[in-house]
């Protein structure tokens, strides 16, 4: 007999929820011998899809210019869906943002470099991400504000 009270963490699925490439300057800027700039930006984001079941997004927004010319912007949505059943309040948010993305992310690396690559590119390899010190500076930032909050709504203190 199973016990139903055990904590859950189950991948249902991974998938690619979104992706484009754009090449808005080809072919004229394919010609420019220049380096380009690459500017990388990743985000997180998780919603509960029923009870007990969350879909978390990472998606890397790539994009690489020469002499302020769009090269091409790649933008990926990699996404999991998993149950995370009898797992303390307190311990819900760091499963869903740490936990989540480091199964989710290594795919959405893969999808970059190969879309790279498919669009007559080298590849842009996205470096690892510590998902564990983000959400450590979210909660810390998080924390500073609501103390800055309470300390700004009482005033200053006086003895």
């Amino acid at each position: 007999m199973a016990d139903n009270n055990a904590p859950v963490f189950q991948i249902q699925r991974i998938y690619l929820k979104d992706l484009s490439l754009e090449q808005p300057n080809s072919p004229q800027i394919l010609l420019e011998q220049s380096q380009p700039q690459v500017d990388i930006n990743l985000s997180l984001g998780a919603a509960a899809v029923a009870d007990s079941v969350y879909e978390v997004v990472v998606t890397a927004t790539v994009t690489t210019k020469i002499n302020d010319k769009v090269l091409f912007l790649i933008e990926a949505k990699q996404a999991g869906i998993f149950e995370v059943r009898n797992i303390p309040e307190d311990q819900l948010q760091a499963i869903i943002s740490i936990a989540c993305p480091n199964i989710v992310y290594p795919y959405l690396r893969a999808i970059v470099s190969d879309v790279c690559t498919r669009g007559g590119f080298p590849p842009v390899l996205l470096s690892e991400v510590n998902f564990q010190a983000m959400f450590d500076a979210q909660q810390a930032e998080a924390e500073a504000s609501a103390k800055a909050a309470i300390a700004s709504a009482t005033g200053p203190l006086s003895h």
